[in-house]
């Protein structure tokens, strides 16, 4: 299987250009999944797991908010009303059955009911299904290389303006260029890559997830999906995304100097710009020739 070489990475960002066969019409590609300053909560969810999290998360919040607010009640109301001034002669008994029942069921319950709905999520994400699209990522330290096992093809990504690859860890004039030349902004800079992984909408991508040195981590929080990538493991996840954008995502585990330096950048398209795509990226990456189109006679 044909890859690009690190060197060929490495000239890719001195020549300040992204790879031809990623561009997939940026400009016209909307960013939704991407981190903003100074907003709480979570981003867009774009895939049927990110809906379910969400809902869980926020029906938790719900069950441990009550929880927290009948017994703050609780406390206040004991602390006023047996306190030394009000109450001078202390209660002598040790034990009341009733109230230890409920405080030891009560909890129970709702464990059983957050365990009701949270393990079929969990469950949801754990079974795959049967793929339409399969993506090996390989973790490297600081980069992602990807293998589209179907097409026999893989290429490696790399933060625009990397310091991995020599670059400075800074928004300079050069690395704005990069970004502004691959159809990005000054705000995407720490999470956009030279290439990117593009798959097709509403459809079910299988994500096999490894890691070549140490372990890395992929997620995209968008899709609700995030896999630790251990050396000598083959993981797997699963999304299918509902909207057609750009999403971002980073190495979600501590590996090493520049891990804070390994972005992913995931573009959600049409099905027929995925397919010019898959054309342009065989060519280029594996020596596939694009397959030729004849106009039919009049």
């Amino acid at each position: 299987m044909k890859k690009n070489l690190t060197l060929a990475g490495l000239m890719a960002s001195f020549t300040s250009l992204p790879a031809g066969a990623q561009t997939v019409d940026p400009q016209g590609l909307e960013i939704i999944g991407q981190p903003e300053n100074g907003k709480t909560g979570f981003q867009t969810g774009v895939t049927e797991l990110a809906h379910d999290l969400q809902w869980l998360d926020g029906m938790i919040l719900v069950i441990i908010t009550v929880v927290t607010l009948f017994v703050i009640a609780l406390m206040a109301w004991v602390a006023i009303r047996y306190n030394a001034k009000r109450n001078p002669e202390p209660a002598t008994f040790t034990h009341h059955t009733p109230v230890e029942i409920v405080w030891t069921i009560a909890p129970i319950l709702i464990l059983v009911g957050i365990g009701a709905w949270s393990l079929p999520i969990l469950f949801r994400q754990q079974e795959i299904p049967v793929a339409d699209l399969t993506i090996k990522a390989i973790g490297h330290q600081w980069y992602w290389e990807y293998e589209y096992v179907d097409n026999d093809f893989a290429f490696e990504s790399y933060m625009i303006g990397a310091p991995a690859l020599g670059g400075e860890n800074m928004k300079t004039p050069e690395v704005i260029a990069q970004l502004e030349e691959a159809g990005y902004t000054e705000e995407q800079w720490l999470l956009a890559t030279d290439t990117a992984v593009v798959v097709p909408v509403n459809k079910t991508v299988v994500v096999q997830v490894t890691g070549a040195d140490v372990i890395h981590s992929w997620a995209i929080p968008a899709f609700g999906v995030k896999q630790d990538a251990v050396p000598g493991r083959l993981a797997e996840l699963w999304f299918k995304a509902e909207q057609e954008g750009v999403y971002f995502g980073q190495c979600s585990e501590l590996c090493g100097i520049s891990h804070a330096y390994m972005p992913i950048t995931v573009k959600v398209v049409s099905e027929e710009a995925y397919d010019a795509w898959l054309n342009r990226a065989r060519e280029e990456y594996a020596g596939i020739p694009a397959p030729l189109t004849v106009a039919a006679a009049d």
